[in-house]
């Protein structure tokens, strides 16, 4: 498997999951500016969408979308436990998870990203960032995992997109469960090795 990645995006969960799982697979960066890859082929060919994560399997099929990508990686080995069976209902609260995540939290840090954005338009997205984020702080379970004892590809996701706080002046400290919650996951073996090769760590 190849995964294109822009260092520090949504794809970084994938990225954190691979890791997790196990698996073998390259990692090829992309400029964000050029949408080059360091293999030198243009994402817009191997993604027309032009995001990441893509993730070019050893068919030549291309799975894009990071709830989707994040499941296939956990069912290449169910050993590592990184989502429940298949057609139990936690397989369904995981989707549950990664739709929320997705949807509630991901998409609205774009506006904050993004120069061209109106004051108004970002200040209503922080606005809507506070109010997710004050959910999560009531949501998240007293175990180490959103899903509980184990740590899933939810875990991947979601530490991935409250580290961007880091980057729009939000203040997870405002919120000390999350808080708590990003240093215990950043703390694993496989999530550091993810941030150092991408250039976020030391």
């Amino acid at each position: 498997m190849k995964l294109y990645y822009f260092p520090g995006a949504c794809s970084l969960a994938s990225h954190i999951a691979l890791r997790e799982a196990g698996l073998r697979f390259e990692l090829v960066g992309v400029d964000k500016h050029t949408k080059i890859g360091s293999d030198g082929r243009d994402l817009n060919q191997i993604n027309p969408k032009s995001c990441v994560p893509a993730l070019v399997l050893d068919s030549g099929e291309v799975l894009t979308e990071n709830a989707v990508v994040l499941q296939y990686i956990a069912d290449r080995n169910p050993a590592a436990n990184l989502a429940p069976l298949t057609g139990t209902m936690e397989r369904y609260r995981l989707m549950e998870w990664l739709n929320f995540l997705s949807s509630e939290l991901h998409k609205p840090f774009n506006p904050l990203f993004r120069p061209e954005v109106s004051d108004g338009a970002k200040e209503y997205a922080r606005a809507n960032l506070t109010a997710r984020l004050d959910y999560l702080q009531r949501a998240l379970p007293a175990t180490a995992f959103v899903m509980g004892e184990l740590f899933t590809v939810a875990d991947a996701y979601l530490f991935t997109v409250l580290k961007w706080g880091n980057y729009v002046n939000i203040d997870i400290g405002h919120w000390p469960q999350l808080e708590a919650y990003v240093a215990r996951i950043g703390a694993r073996q496989h999530v550091r090795e993810a941030l150092r090769v991408e250039g976020l760590v030391q």
